[in-house]
């Protein structure tokens, strides 16, 4: 039977994010068909396993192993003298297609280029038709990171996704080349991780009697109980397909603040002296809760515990501890928490929270971990191993970053996804500032008053995904592409100044990719604005009018 769909994509085939350079020596092309074998170099076994689960589905080839010889060759290889996620791809006529990295990372992302170069059918499950060919034009791309840290926050708390869910959201992370998921577990609105030495955590923090609908300000609920909780197996099985993605998975236990779901498992956690824990429930609305966790050896030893198996299932250097929006009216009136600040010769209860937080970095140290948390960790001083994820603005990543610490940009003036994409009223339940995707294309995470020695303490960036609005996969699309694709390129690529780069150039890019998110049944939203179904007509939301400040 002949072979179909021949027709080779263009050089550089749109390629989101852009590449470091192509070079295109000829006009000849290169194809991958039934005969094509794979030869996977040592350390490479993980790339070929996952290009015949791809690769070999979308297009019906076997990929065999072979010595990569041929002249329809696929071969694999790590070259030490390439950055460790950079690599090289080289497609000539005479043998095939050569990826090599300088470590296993920069030969997958090498694969992930090929799959974009040839076309929207590599991101289809099956063949369109039999005997599918792949072709691409011979040309040699060069290419790696600009950050090492390129991430994704992913709330399961508010509304919990299943575990097929997060499976996806990985693909579409790799795809992207996007490293880090940052996966937020815990929150006054649910407990979604399984701690065997407290099953009440689940039992009764997993599950909400009923959900706001839309912003906390409106009058709708959804009357459904809501809930759910992933297994430690459902982790391991999460954090093993991330690595085969070369991907890590960062966990967060939000303490003391945001903590109102473990509360009501175990209400010892809570300030007994102040108000009645035993009577508090998973919250079902949204916003800053005033119910957080007392500062007293219960509630160390309890988390000490909790992260005790954490640590079991994370390999993450990384452990997100949250750290934010903790009111302190509580402790103000608790004899216990003021007995603690004089025990300690504390100043003051910000300085209480900063010991908590002391205490708990101090704990994953001694385990070969370390602690990062969200900006206002800052406030009382940083032990020196600790990182920032600065979300409120640049403020607290430039405060970190003069001060020694490393950072993770991720001001919510830019780049939380969970802000709105246009001004018009169809937008579905309307929060925040007006980020569109060129908004986003134009963010820059190293802010220019660091110097090179301060700029060099920015790990990454990453955007961060809250889903107090979003309750399902189709919201979670719309919101997060497609500008996770412009984030993608401004963590990876080597782009010029905000107002110097090529948005043009990216939207015809875009224009490509955006038949890869067909294929791959992502919801996006169309940049003519949502479709009827997208809608979410008559849900209040929070729309936050003009530019957003630049703090």
């Amino acid at each position: 039977m002949p072979d179909t769909h021949l027709t080779p994509t263009a050089p550089g085939g749109g390629l989101v994010p852009a590449p470091l350079s192509i070079d295109v020596p000829g006009s000849g092309t290169v194809r991958l068909g039934a005969d094509t074998a794979l030869a996977a170099g040592p350390g490479t076994e993980d790339t070929a396993r996952w290009l015949r689960d791809t690769l070999g589905a979308a297009f019906g080839l076997p990929l065999p192993p072979g010595s990569g010889k041929a002249p329809d060759a696929l071969a694999l290889a790590v070259d030490p003298a390439l950055p460790p996620e950079g690599y090289r791809l080289a497609a000539d006529a005479r043998w095939g297609v050569r990826i090599t990295g300088g470590g296993p990372a920069g030969v997958f992302w090498g694969a992930q280029t090929l799959r974009q170069l040839l076309g929207p059918q590599a991101f289809r499950r099956a063949p369109l038709a039999p005997g599918c060919a792949a072709v691409l034009p011979e040309q040699t791309i060069e290419d790696g990171p600009r950050f090492a840290w390129r991430g994704m926050l992913l709330d399961v708390a508010r509304h919990f996704l299943p575990k097929d869910g997060v499976l996806r959201a990985l693909d579409l992370l790799a795809a992207h080349k996007l490293n880090v998921l940052h996966l937020h577990l815990t929150d006054d609105q649910g407990w979604r991780i399984e701690i065997r030495r407290y099953p009440k955590l689940t039992e009764v923090g997993a599950w909400r009697e009923r959900t706001k609908l839309g912003h906390r300000a409106s009058p709708l609920w959804d009357e459904r109980p809501h809930g759910g909780y992933y297994t430690q197996d459902d982790l391991r099985e999460i954090v093993a397909y991330a690595a085969q993605r070369h991907i890590t998975v960062v966990p967060e236990i939000d303490i003391p603040g945001h903590s109102q779901a473990a509360i009501a498992a175990y209400p010892e956690l809570g300030n007994t002296d102040v108000i009645d824990t035993t009577s508090l429930k998973v919250w079902d609305t949204w916003g800053v809760n005033p119910n957080v966790l007392a500062p007293t050896d219960t509630t160390l030893r309890f988390y000490e515990h909790v992260l005790d198996e954490v640590l079991g299932l994370f390999p993450s250097p990384f452990v997100h501890i949250g750290g934010d929006e903790c009111p302190k009216d509580q402790w103000r009136a608790s004899a216990t928490a003021q007995a603690r600040i004089a025990e300690l010769s504390l100043a003051d209860e910000d300085a209480l929270q900063s010991w908590f937080i002391r205490h708990f970095d101090r704990w994953l140290t001694d385990r070969g971990r370390r602690l990062i948390g969200w900006d206002e960790i800052l406030e009382g001083g940083l032990a020196p191993g600790a990182a920032v994820s600065s979300w409120r603005g640049y403020a607290g990543g430039v405060a970190a970053a003069k001060s020694g610490h490393d950072v993770v940009m991720c001001p919510e003036q830019q780049v939380y996804l969970d802000h709105r994409q246009h001004a018009s009223p169809d937008e579905p339940v309307p929060i925040g500032f007006v980020r569109t995707l060129e908004d986003v294309y134009r963010f820059e995470p190293v802010p220019p008053e660091l110097t090179a020695e301060q700029a060099a303490h920015v790990l990454g960036t990453q955007a961060n995904v809250w889903t107090e609005v979003m309750d399902s996969q189709q919201r979670l699309d719309y919101q997060v592409f497609p500008r996770l694709a412009a984030f993608a390129e401004v963590a990876w690529s080597r782009l010029p100044a905000p107002a110097a780069r090529d948005y043009q150039d990216f939207t015809r890019r875009m224009a490509a990719h955006y038949t890869r998110l067909d294929a791959l049944g992502v919801g996006y939203r169309p940049p003519g604005g949502p479709l009827p179904w997208q809608k979410r007509p008559g849900v209040l939301g929070r729309p936050i009018d003009g530019a957003p400040p630049n703090v």
